[in-house]
């Protein structure tokens, strides 16, 4: 029952939470963000840069963010605060060689000790909507910006480099369009938007002009903001309709699992409003279609359509979460000098949480991974001399993938080791197994081989930097 699940929010809709029977927190959670689309609405419409200034957006943001955030989560909400705090003063206080790698290992140690206590010290599963959700987007959000100040010092051999003031700093992480669900962003992104920038991009010819005929200075997010509201509630009833006919842990029921065939099961198991808050506000603007109509995809999350019908493990992961995937790319597969695939997967079993089975699901994914790479680049070739072939090797792809995202996820929902090996186990652990042998018969010369040879461009510049007699980008830098 609702009442019996702990909230550390405001029980003003707990009369709500009775009537409808979900957890409080649940439901603080979508009150709030259906009250971030709103206020967006007029965040856009009454607070736009040309009528108010960058600060008073700023403000404004910010206090609506901690708002939302202490109705979800109570006092909790101040990890926000502190998380924050810790990386701003490791971004400041230390040299910019190493400013990105100690801001990583804080934002990300501070998170996963979060995670720890909520998890293992107050209560295994407390909370359907917990504190450390918000914390994740933040996470991201923190090293998304010392990387990016890191890069630019170092490639542009800058003696000072320029940081956000306190303000914008808690703007861009803590602001109400983000602050519950995300998705992450640019820095530089959402400072074009504040100061009324975001509209710049505008339509291009083929020769690479501007196409006057398309400029428009503040087009309208109405469109695209009903569509992904109107995807969101659709999807959200097929899934309840779904789980309450079929709830996932009937995947490890005995009288399940010994009652029914094998393809019984595994069709019962396939068949398991960020993104229009920030647009209703203005944010995400991506400049003009061929036709001359906004795009509203800078900060999409999911890509519903490229999901459904993904014909390989990384085109799933590509558009599911996206912009956790750039952020997983550009701090650790584009920098991480070896096994680049493995370390990314690990990094993401930890910025998930403490579960066991995150860890199960990114493990296996990683083998998963390796196999579809090593089947597409011995077999896919053979199958690209006619359209029916080409389609035969798309159909058969797109089961496998589908087939194989169903059987990882398990232990990601599961969340313990028990229920997840016994499920494997149900399987024989045949993916698994299938898996490793392509791995061995099938191998792959790595391309991250080639690129070691010749170092990055982040690298590179920061070598000439350091090494350079004629600046003095290896001293330490003074933040503005």
């Amino acid at each position: 029952m609702a009442t019996s699940t702990s909230c550390t929010g405001s029980t003003l809709l707990q009369p709500i939470s009775k009537i409808i029977d979900l957890p409080l927190d649940q439901v603080n959670f979508v009150v709030c963000q259906l009250f971030a689309l709103v206020t967006a609405f007029w965040f856009r419409l009454y607070l736009h840069p040309s009528k108010t200034s960058p600060f008073i957006r700023h403000v404004v943001a910010t206090l609506l963010g901690f708002y939302l955030a202490l109705f979800c989560f109570g006092w909790y909400a101040l990890h926000f605060l502190v998380q924050s705090g810790l990386a701003y003063g490791v971004m400041i206080f230390t040299s910019v060689e190493h400013m990105h790698k100690y801001c990583f290992v804080v934002t990300l140690g501070y998170l996963c000790f979060c995670q720890v206590t909520r998890a293992y010290v107050f209560d295994y599963g407390m909370y359907s909507a917990d504190f450390t959700g918000p914390m994740m987007v933040i996470t991201q959000k923190i090293t998304s910006l010392a990387f990016e100040i890191h890069d630019v010092v170092l490639s542009l051999c800058l003696l000072y480099r320029k940081m956000p003031s306190l303000l914008e700093y808690l703007s861009y992480n803590c602001n109400f369009m983000g602050i519950l669900a995300g998705p992450t962003c640019s820095y530089n992104d959402y400072i074009a938007f504040i100061k009324g920038r975001g509209y710049e991009p505008k339509h291009l010819e083929s020769n690479g002009k501007e196409d006057r005929k398309f400029k428009q200075s503040d087009p309208s997010p109405k469109r695209d903001v009903i569509q992904k509201v109107c995807t969101c509630a659709l999807s959200l009833m097929v899934y309840l309709v779904i789980y309450t006919i079929c709830p996932t842990v009937r995947v490890i029921d005995d009288t399940f699992m010994a009652s029914n065939p094998f393809y019984i099961q595994v069709l019962f198991f396939h068949s398991f409003t960020a993104d229009a808050i920030n647009n209703a506000a203005g944010f995400g603007f991506n400049g003009y279609n061929a036709d001359g109509t906004p795009k509203w995809d800078r900060i999409s999350n999911l890509r519903i359509l490229n999901i459904e019908f993904a014909t390989s493990f990384k085109m799933f992961l590509d558009n599911w979460n996206i912009q956790t995937a750039l952020w997983l790319k550009r701090v650790c597969y584009e920098r991480c000098p070896y096994n680049p695939t493995a370390a990314t997967f690990l990094l993401s079993a930890i910025w998930h949480g403490v579960y066991p089975g995150y860890y199960l699901t990114f493990i296996t994914g990683i083998v998963v991974t390796m196999a579809a790479r090593a089947v597409r680049h011995n077999v896919r070739q053979h199958f690209l001399g006619s359209a029916t072939l080409k389609l035969i090797y798309d159909v058969i792809t797109w089961f496998s993938t589908q087939m194989a995202i169903c059987y990882t996820v398990v232990p990601f929902v599961l969340l313990a080791v028990g229920p997840s090996l016994k499920f494997y186990s149900s399987w024989y652990c045949c993916i698994h197994l299938i898996c490793v042998l392509l791995v061995l018969v099938l191998p792959v010369k790595s391309r991250r081989t080639k690129q070691q040879e010749q170092p990055s461009s982040v690298q590179a510049n920061e070598q000439n930097c350091l090494s350079s007699p004629h600046n003095n980008c290896n001293q330490k830098q003074k933040a503005t």
